[in-house]
């Protein structure tokens, strides 16, 4: 047998890893051992994650919470290394970009373990993202890096980055989302909206939550506008991010949002309920990273508001149109484009087909 430590400090990184463990135990030649650092926590959410993905409690929980990426990564790495000591693994999996990513990284290969990075290559070339310093310094040190598509291939290979080390596999994350899709449809629309009255492909999914959308009155109040702009068309669906919730709360604008006709508000949504909202969707407006790869897989039109993207196929060969700031004007002409379906359709990346993390241990048992 041999033993993975996989490593999760933040939500998108369950869906990440929730396939991986299912391909390690179906192997019976891999024991699977589970990390959760805490990093992003709320109890409610972290369980609703775990239940619904169907992975074990974790095997080791270290309660990091907030602080500075300083003191979240130093943390980690103190308590990480012990529990490496103890458990003597064969390979360390990472996944992803954020600090737990980062910190686990250097103490597996500093340690002299067997250290794999899932979903390498990523780059936004914006290095005031605390995430592309993690892929960067994550992809540099581990001894095997998975990744997702070719702008990754591309990425790692003009770094310097040996052949032997990089694999391209396709995208874990859809692993989950073709895994779950057919339970997250049985669920009922009008359930997740509270008897909310949408139909579907009727309405436009939103999700805001980066500091520079969400963290000043300005990103607010454009964001207060395009929704305006869109609720006069359609419905619109907004789970709130916690950190847009107190922002909007902060800056006096929650009247203002909730009295805009046609949204409904929800509080954070669990991974079942947010698959069904999303592949029910006529249409995502979003600043996450994830669900460009998500939307790109349902065929679903997704406007991301990012200066750059670290997934540049859901752009070239997706449904993903990059909006490079809040503008109302530019997005709402985008918004009526895509709507009239005078927009690009979009079509799947190679090798995203449910099948990675089957790929990925085929990859580990051979080594």
């Amino acid at each position: 047998m041999k033993k993975i430590i996989s490593v999760v400090g933040a939500r998108p990184n369950f869906m990440k890893v929730a396939p991986l463990h299912r391909a390690f135990i179906d192997s019976n030649r891999i024991e699977s051992v589970i990390v959760h650092t805490g990093q992003h926590y709320d109890a409610r959410m972290s369980d609703i994650f775990f239940n619904q993905l169907e992975l074990p409690k974790p095997h080791y929980f270290l309660g990091i919470g907030g602080g500075s990426h300083t003191y979240q990564t130093a943390n980690i790495m103190l308590k990480f290394e012990e529990i490496v000591e103890a458990e003597k693994p064969d390979v360390i999996l990472v996944v992803g970009d954020v600090n737990s990513t980062l910190a686990c990284s250097i103490v597996g290969v500093k340690m002299g373990i067997k250290t794999i990075h899932v979903e390498a290559g990523l780059r936004s070339g914006d290095t005031d993202m605390p995430e592309e310093i993690n892929r960067i310094i994550t992809d540099r040190i581990c001894d095997s890096l998975f990744v997702t598509e070719q702008s990754g291939l591309d990425h790692l290979k003009n770094e310097g980055i040996a052949d032997h080390k990089i694999h391209f596999v396709g995208n874990v994350m859809i692993d989950s989302l073709v895994h779950y899709r057919k339970k997250a449809n049985a669920l009922s629309l009008k359930d997740i909206l509270v008897n909310g009255d949408v139909k579907e492909k009727e309405y436009a999914l939103v999700t805001m939550h980066r500091p520079s959308n969400v963290d000043n009155i300005e990103g607010l109040k454009n964001i207060l506008k395009i929704l305006v702009g869109v609720s006069e068309q359609m419905s619109v669906v907004f789970p709130m991010h916690p950190r847009t919730r107190k922002n909007v709360e902060k800056f006096n604008l929650l009247e203002n949002f909730s009295s805009i006709e046609n949204i409904f508000i929800l509080e954070p949504q669990g991974y079942l309920q947010f698959l069904r909202l999303m592949d029910s969707a006529k249409m995502v407006i979003t600043d996450s990273g994830g669900i460009q790869e998500e939307t790109t897989f349902l065929q679903v039109p997704c406007i991301t508001f990012r200066s750059s993207t670290e997934r540049p196929i859901t752009v070239t060969l997706g449904t993903n149109f990059l909006v490079k700031d809040l503008d109302p004007d530019t997005t709402l002409n985008l918004f009526s484009q895509i709507q009239k379906g005078e927009a690009k359709q979009g079509s799947i990346p190679p090798l995203w087909d449910g099948k990675t993390s089957e790929r990925i241990c085929e990859i580990l048992l051979k080594a």
